[in-house]
């Protein structure tokens, strides 16, 4: 089974969709497949579906989402077997077992587990300071990604919560990117990425700090010292916090460098400016 989380929900066993139309339905495959091969229990689902007062139907209407589920399956077996339903059967894939169901991915895709495979090797990667590798092993990640998570399926308090980890675990790497990509000098490749980038997230200080080192390196001093007075209000005004100590001392390290600027280290650790 082919497993699809990071963008549109798609789920297909032999090649032929799973994926359900109805909202409801569709919830509950999309949180079975993001925790395929783990047992996601009556009382998970009954809450994402209804929150945390279900109607006193939720449990015959939850099992009647499951046999619909199964129903697709069991016509993937069918149209993967030209025909024939093959040794699987559908209660065999997605099974019921004691407190819940389980989704079984068997041997299939799973562009999750692929983005945490590639993210993992780029994060060791950087870890011995191999930028080149890093940088590779995390683009390819990234690349994984083809809108947010789940961005088709209404989401509960449980797809919420996953959502939510999905998208910082998507951040995290795009830092440590970006990170290896100003190791190896890329400054003035990134700096349309960057400006899109602090953009989309002005409260987010260590891309400020990226994009600080960018325009820095780029020979763009007073635009790397404006980026940061301008997370300084935004900061102040929305949160009244000051900005770290790192992203200051960055600061204060630009602002004495002196207009030409010398090379500065990469901007996911905050080092100061030569």
């Amino acid at each position: 089974m082919d497993i699809g989380i990071l963008g549109s929900l798609a789920v297909r066993d032999r090649g032929v969709s799973i994926t359900p139309t109805a909202p409801k339905p569709r919830q509950v495959l999309a949180l079975l497949a993001l925790h395929a091969d783990q047992v996601v229990t009556v009382g998970t689902l009954t809450e994402e579906l209804w929150g945390a007062a279900p109607p006193r139907s939720a449990r015959p209407t939850l099992q009647t989402y499951i046999l619909q589920l199964r129903e697709l399956i069991a016509c993937a077996l069918r149209q993967g077997d030209g025909g024939e339903e093959g040794q699987r059967r559908a209660k065999e894939v997605l099974l019921t077992v004691p407190g819940g169901y389980l989704l079984r991915s068997g041997q299939g895709v799973s562009d999750l587990r692929e983005f945490e495979r590639l993210a993992g090797l780029g994060y060791r990667a950087m870890d011995a300071e191999d930028y080149p590798g890093a940088a590779a092993r995390l683009s390819e990640s990234l690349a994984l990604w083809t809108g947010p998570a789940l961005a088709d399926v209404h989401a509960g308090v449980h797809l919420e919560t996953e959502i939510r980890r999905l998208e910082e675990s998507r951040l995290c790497a795009l830092d440590q990117r970006i990170e290896a990509d100003l190791r190896l000098g890329r400054h003035r490749e990134l700096l349309a990425e960057l400006t899109v980038l602090v953009s989309r997230y002005p409260a987010h200080e260590s891309l400020c700090g990226q994009y600080m080192l960018a325009l820095h390196r780029s020979g763009r001093r007073g635009e790397a010292l404006n980026a940061y007075q301008q997370l300084r209000v935004r900061l102040v005004r929305q949160l009244g916090l000051e900005p770290s100590a790192a992203l200051a001392k960055l600061q204060r390290s630009i602002l004495m460098s002196g207009p030409a600027g010398a090379p500065a280290p990469a901007a996911g650790r905050l080092t100061p400016v030569g």
